[in-house]
């Protein structure tokens, strides 16, 4: 696949008229560059999700747990430009059962790792978690900029970014919980900086 990935990226910088072969900064850019969408930026096409195992708490934890801000990165599907910003995931675990903490990180970091547009990506975190751990309610919330809007386009500043959320269970259908939710958001952001 990389090799294949490299001979295209060479026809690309031909028809671009990049010298590739003359000059030293471009010469290995092809094979580089394959190596790169294959093995980094879009490994979470080529490699299954991280396992998730549950393990009992010695709470019962029935409230609402919060966690991030998670770093996120990404690449546009439109432009294939980057994505970057920060996910947080708020859980009501089912009967005690959680999960370790580092997997909420390892999920996001998988599903970013394909070519995505940002309201996909924040369903696919939040339909995996939902799927393997059945929580009684949880909720998904990325805050990111665009490349694609700050590079090219209308050349926007970093300071204008998108957020998307997800909700489901308890964090979708009790307005009190989803307001304690965003409430943390806020804390987390702010002590983060974002």
């Amino acid at each position: 696949m990389i090799d294949a990935a490299a001979q295209k990226l060479t026809e690309l910088l031909e028809v671009l008229r990049i010298d590739h072969r003359a000059d030293p900064n471009t010469q290995d850019t092809p094979q580089r560059v394959a190596r790169m969408y294959v093995n980094e930026l879009l490994a979470g096409r080529f490699s299954a999700p991280p396992r998730l195992t549950e393990f009992d708490c010695t709470e019962t934890s029935s409230e609402l747990m919060v966690t991030g801000p998670i770093e996120m990165r990404s690449t546009c599907a439109h432009h294939l430009m980057p994505i970057f910003g920060s996910a947080i995931i708020g859980v009501i675990a089912a009967d005690g059962r959680v999960i370790g903490l580092s997997k909420y990180d390892r999920v996001v970091h998988h599903f970013a790792r394909r070519f995505q547009v940002q309201e996909e990506l924040t369903r696919q975190i939040g339909d995996y978690l939902m799927e393997r751990t059945a929580p009684r309610g949880l909720a998904v919330r990325l805050r990111a900029v665009h490349m694609c809007k700050t590079h090219r386009g209308v050349l926007a500043s970093h300071e204008s970014q998108m957020i998307s959320s997800a909700y489901y269970g308890l964090l979708k259908d009790d307005p009190k919980l989803k307001s304690e939710f965003l409430e943390e958001c806020r804390g987390l952001e702010r002590r983060a900086g974002v």
